[in-house]
């Protein structure tokens, strides 16, 4: 990048950050879910991914190397790498749900065991609280943010039916006032003219 960077055309800082962004961050963060997980530590891997970062934004800007990190990412449009890893992992844990249900990694995350097949011992759902939070790695946090997201319901629960609903049982709690829009804003229309 720096030999790229002292050619005799040179290259202007959009196209440093463009560099920087497509070809060393995904090098950089090959693989960051072995390491970067819930309650993992993560600070030795935080500093030097920190100083790669400060050390790209000022060859990107050609600042003073005691110009402030957050100032420089900033006017570089460079996301801080602390959240720029967050994000990656938000993203990479909805990997395992896109995968076929017949998949290995399917089969250990599944919360509810299926009946017509023998319970797998391995499975996440098998392990009690304690050894959950014993566990660390990425499939069980990744398991954890999964099914906190995607609640699991029952679409033929009595719930859903008609005659059980909330505004079935408790018709008398609600009130509905039907207003005509036209009449109301024409009202204050005339209002605000006297």
């Amino acid at each position: 990048m720096k030999l790229l960077g002292n050619l005799s055309r040179g290259i202007n800082s959009l196209q440093k950050r463009k560099l920087y962004r497509c070809c060393v961050l995904p090098i950089a963060l090959y693989g960051f879910q072995l390491w970067f997980y819930n309650k993992a530590p993560v600070s030795y891997h935080m500093k030097i991914l920190d100083k790669m970062q400060r050390r790209a934004t000022i060859w990107i800007l050609g600042a003073f190397k005691t110009s402030p990190t957050e100032g420089m990412e900033a006017i570089a449009g460079i996301i801080p790498i602390k959240f720029h890893l967050q994000k990656l992992a938000k993203r990479s844990q909805m990997c395992p749900l896109k995968l076929l249900t017949n998949h290995i990694i399917r089969a250990l995350m599944e919360d509810t065991p299926n009946p017509l097949k023998p319970p797998n011992p391995h499975a996440v759902s098998s392990l009690t609280n304690r050894q959950k939070n014993i566990v660390k790695g990425h499939l069980i946090d990744s398991c954890n943010k999964a099914y906190s997201l995607f609640p699991a319901f029952s679409p033929l629960n009595r719930e859903f039916t008609s005659g059980f609903r909330l505004t079935d049982i408790f018709s008398d709690c609600f009130s509905f006032n039907l207003v005509n829009r036209k009449e109301k804003t024409q009202s204050m229309f005339k209002n605000s003219m006297k």
